[in-house]
């Protein structure tokens, strides 16, 4: 079992960049395929990013692709996902989630760990 902490969030204007982190607790860390989903208000959560076990894999939404980037320290037990190029569309509660089974998935139901959020705002 995992423990995630997402922090990072706040309020920040279009065209700026943020730094969303995710400090895990628990074993086996590196066994973790780790994804971060968003919900804004009035919407099911949705994909953003997701990386493979070791960090050599990731996988973005198109929605994001070019603009965010996820990351992982294994060492560190954290997972970080780097925002650039933020939109007013990109305002939502941000989550951190965890799976130690199976392959890379872009679907929310299949991740099993999840962090309580942290909420970004971008302001036009």
């Amino acid at each position: 079992q995992v423990h995630l902490v997402e922090s990072g969030g706040r309020l920040v204007q279009a065209g700026g960049s943020l730094r969303l982190s995710c400090a895990a607790s628990g074993r086996a860390f590196s066994s973790y395929i780790l994804g971060w989903f968003r919900q804004a208000p009035g919407k099911e959560r949705e994909f953003v990013a997701a990386t493979s076990t070791s960090g050599d894999l990731t996988y973005y939404a198109d929605s994001v692709k070019g603009r965010f980037t996820i990351s992982r320290d294994n060492a560190k037990n954290t997972v970080d996902l780097q925002m650039n190029s933020l939109k007013p569309e990109d305002t939502a509660v941000y989550y951190c989630a965890g799976r130690n089974w199976g392959i890379v998935s872009t679907s929310a139901a299949s991740y099993l760990y999840w962090g309580q959020g942290t909420q970004v705002t971008v302001s036009s």
